[in-house]
């Protein structure tokens, strides 16, 4: 273990990169929606089409990605998963040509199944290269990368699709997006090679990492569903996936019903993103020292629901700076769920971990019921209504769920 501690650095700063570059693809997924809905004429549910692509790609493919890393390992398995990733955005291209809705979706399903096979590896990369009590601190190291290049990409890509006036011809609009994603295109090959030939990272085994009482219990067990914290982090997962991203990606939308200009809403999923950042230099400060996973978990999910509550029933900019508010409390949601979720898993680690990214799929599945909610009630504020059971089911498994040991 001495040896590894001192090679903890270099393999995480390589990882931080790596979640930089997932923040930015992930991110800009709310610019996309306010700007497909506008230049294909689209109602709410159809625009939240977007999420539903892009992350659904998470649920089909978490289990076969993790039967690619039994093959290729974790770094093998990353440099594929960002061509992959390059593949989905080259897609773009020919999409804005053909001014084909359907084909952007395509191409946001394919930098999905990258994604999902990059987060399969990376995640559990960043919980075992190091002690478990601070795998959240570790991650939400990761989680100020990604959201770091989650507000550059809607600052800068917002500005090319969202700012100034619109054209009248839809594919004068779209031809937008060429420039971007032909760059992001070069910059992902770049990086799978990077990985390819880095010797920085080193392949790490789940089950030397898994102390010798918890190899007894899992000797034991014959199948990943025998291990309760699991199935139910699985589910909590989802929950937070899914208020993440309504909160993230429905921001701009949400400002523009309210009547603000497509100008000033476009930054709006910044605000957002900068409350997970601020949540995330909180949870590597006071996580394990001052407070332990779980108790901050508990915490971001009460938090979560009193914010939901006060943005339903506030009108104007408090609403908007509420749903921005929901950002730092969803912050460390996800490092705190992943070790309390991977708990005592030893050989079963990837494959429980290809599961939790199955749970993934609440980014595809509560923003487009969020959307028809909103398209059938008419309302986009009241549509926010259905967080509060997602986080109450978060508050769950924080409380009682991930003790669990036996069904």
């Amino acid at each position: 273990m001495s040896n590894k501690n001192n090679n903890y650095l270099v393999p995480l700063v390589i990882i931080g990169v790596l979640f930089f570059v997932m923040g930015f693809v992930t991110w800009v997924n709310g610019t996309l929606i306010t700007f497909f809905k506008k230049a294909f004429s689209l109602d709410n549910t159809s625009s939240y089409l977007v999420t539903f692509a892009f992350f659904i790609s998470y649920t089909l493919m978490a289990i076969p990605s993790s039967m690619v890393l039994k093959k290729t390992g974790f770094k093998n398995g990353m440099s594929l998963g960002l061509l992959v990733m390059a593949a989905g955005t080259l897609i773009f291209i020919p999409a804005a040509e053909m001014a084909s809705y359907n084909l952007f979706l395509v191409g946001l399903f394919t930098i999905g199944i990258g994604l999902t096979v990059l987060q399969t590896a990376s995640n559990p990369y960043v919980t075992i290269l190091g002690p478990r009590d601070s795998a959240a601190q570790r991650i939400s190291i990761m989680g100020i990368a990604n959201k770091t290049a989650g507000i550059i990409s809607q600052v800068v890509v917002g500005g090319l699709l969202l700012a100034g006036t619109s054209s009248v011809d839809p594919k004068d609009e779209l031809d937008k997006v060429v420039v971007p994603y032909l760059v992001l295109t070069g910059v992902l090959v770049g990086l799978a090679l990077l990985i390819r030939m880095s010797k920085g990272l080193v392949e790490v085994s789940e089950e030397e990492e898994a102390p010798v009482a918890t190899q007894q219990i899992v000797v034991e067990k014959t199948s990943v569903f025998q291990f309760p914290n699991l199935v139910l982090g699985v589910i909590a997962l989802f929950c937070y996936v899914g208020v993440e991203v309504i909160a993230g990606d429905t921001i701009i939308n949400y400002g523009v019903s309210l009547g603000f200009a497509e100008e000033e809403a476009r930054l709006f999923g910044t605000y957002t993103l900068g409350g997970m950042m601020f949540g995330y230099v909180l949870g590597i400060v006071l996580i394990p020292k001052y407070v332990s996973q779980q108790s901050y978990l508990m915490f971001s999910a009460v938090l979560g629901v009193l914010v939901t509550i006060v943005a339903i029933f506030s009108t104007g900019f408090t609403s908007v700076l509420c749903i921005a508010v929901l950002g730092f409390a969803n912050a460390v949601i996800w490092p705190a769920l992943w070790p309390l979720a991977l708990s005592g898993l030893g050989k079963f680690t990837k494959i429980g971990s290809a599961l939790l990214i199955m749970g993934i799929s609440g980014g595809a599945i509560m923003p487009l019921v969020y959307g028809g909610i909103a398209d059938s009630i008419g309302s986009t504020q009241k549509a926010y209504w259905l967080m509060l059971p997602l986080y109450l089911f978060i508050l769950y498994f924080g409380l009682v769920g991930h003790k669990k040991k036996s069904w």
